[in-house]
C-alpha cells in the first residue's frame, strides 16, 4: 500500500525564495506536480528532480531513475564517483560530465566552512572530493565521508572527528581517557582492540602516573564502548570510595552477606556431605571450588569467588556500569552474552537511555568473570573481548564450528582471525559425571584424529573434530549438550512465571525419569520443568506445548529461533 501525502507540499524544485507547492494524488503511483509539470515516483517527492551539491557543485544533478525511460544508457558498471558503491535505481547524475551520486551521499549535505571548529584552532574548509589519505583525528581512511581540512597547518579531518570529545569514562578502564593528537613513542597497542596505534594519528591515553593505557578514537568512542558522557567539565570523582563491598566480615571465617539475613561461615567442600549443595549466585555445585560460604541457619550457599564479586561492576560488555541483583529473574531468564537460561544471580544495567541499545542487559555470574584479555587451551594466543560490531552480523565460532548471528559479545584473537562466541568461551574446562570419580576435562578436537569416539550416554558417534568432555583415564567420552545439558545453570525448587502460567523446576532424581508431555522422551538433564501435572524436558518443549494448546500467547519468533539455535548447538 503507498504513502498518503498531504494534499499541498512545497514544490522542491522551485526556488527557495519563491517556494511553490505542488498537489500530489495520494495514491496514483505517478504522481504530477501541477506548478512545475515534474512527475514523481511515490515515495521520491523529497528528492528534487534538479540540485546543486557540495560535492559536485561545479555542475547541476538530475535525478535518475533506471525503471524510467529517460533516453540516457546508465550501465551496470556505474558507481557512485563519490563513495564507490553500486548505484541503485535512483541516483542523481550530472549530464555535462557523467559524475554520478547514489542517494546515501546526496543525504549529506556538509556545510562549506566550519568557523570555529572544536578540534582545531583555525577554521576548517570542506574538501571537495573523496579523500584517500587518513584522517588526523581517528588515522582511518573513509572515503564516503565529508573531510575538512586546514590548509595553513596541512590539518585533515572527518566531519564526525571534528567534536570528538576531550575527556572521557569507559568501562574497560578504572581512569579517564583524554584526548590527544599523538602519542610518545612508548604507546603502541589499542587497549579494545588489540591492534597497533599510529602515533601520528589522534588517540585516547591515560593521564595517571605509571599508566599506559590507549584506545584508537574510533574504538574509544564506539557506540558499545563509550557511553555518550562528555567529561572535560565535571570534577573527577575517579579516586572517590564507593561502598560496593558485597559483605562485611564479622569474625575469621564469617560474614555477613548484604542480600541475606543470616550469617555466612567458611567452609571446604567435602564431596560427601556437599555433592547436592549448590552455588545461589551462579548455580554451579560447591564441587566446582574448593572453599564455600554455608548459612548458619538455612540452605543459602556460595562459592568464596561467587561471594567476593562487587556490587557494582564495569565489565567490557557493556558500555554502563553492571549491578548485582541477587534476585533472579522471572520473565525474561536469558544471558545476554550467552544466551544460557539462568536463575542464579545477574548484573543487570539500570541505565534508561540504554534501552535502545540493549534492553534489558544482564549477565549471569559465569560470563561476568570472563576478564577483558584472556588465554584459551584452545588457542595459542589470548582472545579479547570484542562488542564493537552491529549485532546482525554473522561471524564464525571456532568453538561450535557455527555461524552465529545476533551476538551482543565475542571473543576474537588479538594476532588471528580466531573466533569464539560466549557460550564456547565460558565452558566449564571440567566437569563432574557421576560415573566417574574425577572430573571429565574439555577437549577442543583435533582435524588429524582418526579414531571413532561414542558418547557415554546418548550411545551415539562423537565427531573427533568437534568439542566434547573426555576422561583418558577411564575411557569416558561425551558429548557437550549430553552431559551440561539444557539446564545446568537452573536451580530446583525455583518457580518463574512465562506468560500466563508458573513453571517449576524440580531436581531430576528418580530412579524413573519422567517423560517430557511435548517430545515423549525421557528428560535426561538434573532438574526438568512442571506445570500442573506436565513435565517438559525443557523450556522450548513446554514453551511448543502451552503454544500449540493456546495456553501461551505467541512470542517473538525470531526470538525464540535464536535461544533454540543456542541451546541446542551441542546436542
Amino acid at each position: 500500500m503507498g504513502t498518503t501525502f498531504c494534499k499541498e507540499a512545497r514544490c522542491r524544485v522551485s526556488d527557495p525564495s519563491n517556494p511553490r507547492t505542488h498537489e500530489l494524488v495520494g495514491e496514483d503511483p505517478r504522481s504530477g506536480c501541477a506548478n512545475c509539470g515534474d512527475e514523481f515516483k511515490l515515495g521520491c517527492e523529497h528528492y528534487p528532480r534538479k540540485v546543486r551539491h557540495i560535492y559536485h557543485s561545479q555542475h547541476p544533478l538530475t535525478l535518475i531513475n533506471r525503471s524510467d525511460e529517460t533516453g540516457i544508457a546508465i550501465l551496470e558498471r556505474d558507481k557512485c564517483n563519490w563513495c564507490g558503491g553500486d548505484l541503485s535505481n535512483m541516483f542523481y547524475r550530472c549530464s555535462i560530465c557523467g559524475f554520478c551520486l547514489d542517494l546515501h551521499c546526496f543525504l549529506k549535505n556538509p556545510s562549506p566552512t566550519i568557523t570555529n571548529p572544536k578540534s582545531h584552532h583555525h577554521p576548517l574548509l570542506f574538501f571537495p572530493r573523496p579523500f584517500l589519505l587518513p584522517c588526523d583525528a581517528c588515522g582511518l581512511v573513509n572515503i564516503s565521508e565529508p573531510v575538512y581540512t586546514c590548509f595553513q597547518c596541512h590539518y585533515v579531518v572527518h566531519q564526525s572527528c571534528i567534536d570528538l570529545p576531550r575527556e572521557i569514562k569507559i568501562t574497560r578502564h578504572p581512569h579517564r581517557l583524554s584526548y590527544t593528537p599523538f602519542s610518545p613513542p612508548d604507546y603502541s597497542t589499542c587497549q579494545i582492540c588489540y591492534k597497533s596505534v599510529d602515533i601520528k594519528y589522534g588517540q585516547y591515553s591515560c593521564d595517571h602516573e605509571g599508566c599506559s593505557y590507549v584506545a584508537h578514537s574510533k574504538c574509544a568512542t564506539h557506540e558499545k564502548v563509550w557511553d555518550g558522557n562528555e567529561l572535560e567539565w565535571e570534577p573527577d570523582d575517579t579516586n572517590e570510595t564507593e561502598d560496593i563491598a558485597p559483605f562485611e566480615k564479622v569474625s575469621v571465617g564469617v560474614i555477613k552477606y548484604f542480600c541475606h539475613e543470616h550469617h555466612l561461615k567458611l567452609h571446604s567442600y567435602d564431596r560427601v556431605r556437599d555433592a547436592d549443595k549448590q552455588c545461589e549466585a551462579c548455580i554451579l555445585p560447591m564441587e566446582y571450588s574448593r572453599d564455600f560460604y554455608t548459612c548458619m541457619q538455612c540452605d543459602f550457599y556460595l562459592h568464596q569467588v561467587c561471594a567476593s564479586l562487587p556490587r557494582k561492576f564495569c565489565h567490557a560488555s557493556h558500555q554502563h556500569p553492571l549491578f548485582l541483583d541477587p534476585s533472579p529473574p522471572n520473565d525474561d531468564k536469558y544471558c545476554s552474552t550467552c544466551v544460557r537460561e539462568f536463575s542464579g544471580f545477574q548484573y543487570k544495567c539500570s541505565r534508561d537511555d540504554c534501552q535502545t541499545t540493549a534492553p534489558n542487559f544482564k549477565v549471569d555470574i559465569r560470563c561476568i568473570l570472563v576478564p577483558d584479555i584472556s588465554t584459551y587451551k584452545c588457542h595459542v594466543h589470548p582472545l579479547f573481548i570484542n562488542t564493537c560490531f552491529s549485532r546482525g552480523d554473522t561471524f564464525y565460532c571456532n568453538g561450535c564450528k557455527r555461524s552465529r548471528k545476533d551476538q551482543m559479545s565475542r571473543l576474537e584473537c588479538t594476532l588471528c582471525e580466531f573466533i569464539l562466541c560466549y557460550f564456547c568461551a565460558t565452558l566449564p574446562d571440567e566437569v563432574y559425571y557421576k560415573h566417574s570419580e574425577h572430573p571429565l576435562s574439555l577437549c577442543y578436537g583435533d582435524e588429524d584424529v582418526d579414531d571413532t569416539y561414542w558418547c557415554e550416554t546418548c550411545e551415539k558417534m562423537i565427531d573427533p573434530t568437534r568439542w566434547f568432555y573426555t576422561s583418558t583415564k577411564w575411557c569416558i567420552t561425551i558429548h557437550i549438550g549430553c552431559i551440561l545439558g539444557t539446564t545446568m545453570y537452573m536451580k530446583h525448587g525455583f518457580t518463574y512465571r512465562e506468560g500466563n502460567d508458573n513453571l517449576e523446576i524440580v531436581r531430576n532424581s528418580s530412579n524413573s525419569r519422567p517423560i517430557c508431555c511435548r517430545c515423549a522422551k525421557r528428560c535426561q538433564d538434573l532438574v526438568y520443568y512442571k506445570h500442573q501435572e506436565m513435565s517438559f524436558c525443557s523450556t522450548e518443549c513446554s514453551r511448543n506445548y502451552r503454544i500449540r494448546h493456546k495456553a501461551l500467547p505467541l512470542l517473538d519468533s525470531h526470538f525464540l529461533g535464536r535461544v533454540s539455535a543456542t541451546v541446542k548447538q551441542w546436542l
